[in-house]
């Protein structure tokens, strides 16, 4: 869990996920296209990865990836953060993070 947590504070904007995991690049892409440059972590690339996967799961996370963090806070998963795009405060939580500029 403190690991998970130290990695959601070290940048505005902080995507853990799996390679393999096509709602992962979506918000990945989603991210991107809304300018922001998320730090990514993929799980099944890290030797702790199946650590974090459980701390995230602890969060509430499930599925456990995507799991998306703006600002240090937890935001949730790819269903939140697609609600948050459509009613129009996923931008404005990147803007106040600081991880977009306008």
């Amino acid at each position: 869990m403190d690991r998970v947590r130290d990695l959601a504070s070290k940048k505005a904007a902080v995507i853990f996920t799996k390679s393999s995991c096509c709602m992962c690049y979506s918000i990945k892409t989603l991210f991107y296209e809304l300018g922001a440059s998320p730090a990514i972590h993929e799980l099944d690339h890290d030797s702790s990865g199946r650590d974090m996967e459980w701390a995230l799961r602890g969060l509430g996370c499930d599925p456990s990836v995507p799991a998306v963090f703006i600002g240090g806070r937890f935001v949730g998963s790819a269903k939140d953060v697609i609600s948050l795009h459509v009613d129009g405060s996923l931008k404005q939580m990147l803007i106040d993070a600081k991880a977009i500029w306008f």
